[in-house]
């Protein structure tokens, strides 16, 4: 019985830490920001919503933002 519980302890824990990947994005001015999970880009608007590192959310327009990739 333990066996099965620490499998489903593990699985629990390794799903929610891959799902927290930070991302960097760099904007037209040079400056990089790092944020604590994926942007969410709204297409309608053209703002990317995004938490950075002290968990405050931002917006910043899509087309100041020149790369954003995975850290």
């Amino acid at each position: 019985m333990s066996k099965y519980l620490f499998l489903a302890v593990f699985a629990a824990t390794a799903l929610l830490t891959g799902c927290s990947s930070d991302y960097v994005m760099q904007t037209k001015s040079g400056k990089m920001i790092i944020t604590k999970g994926k942007p969410e880009i709204d297409k309608s608007t053209g703002l990317v919503t995004y938490k950075d590192a002290g968990g405050f959310r931002h917006e910043i327009n899509r087309d100041q933002i020149t790369n954003m990739v995975e850290k």
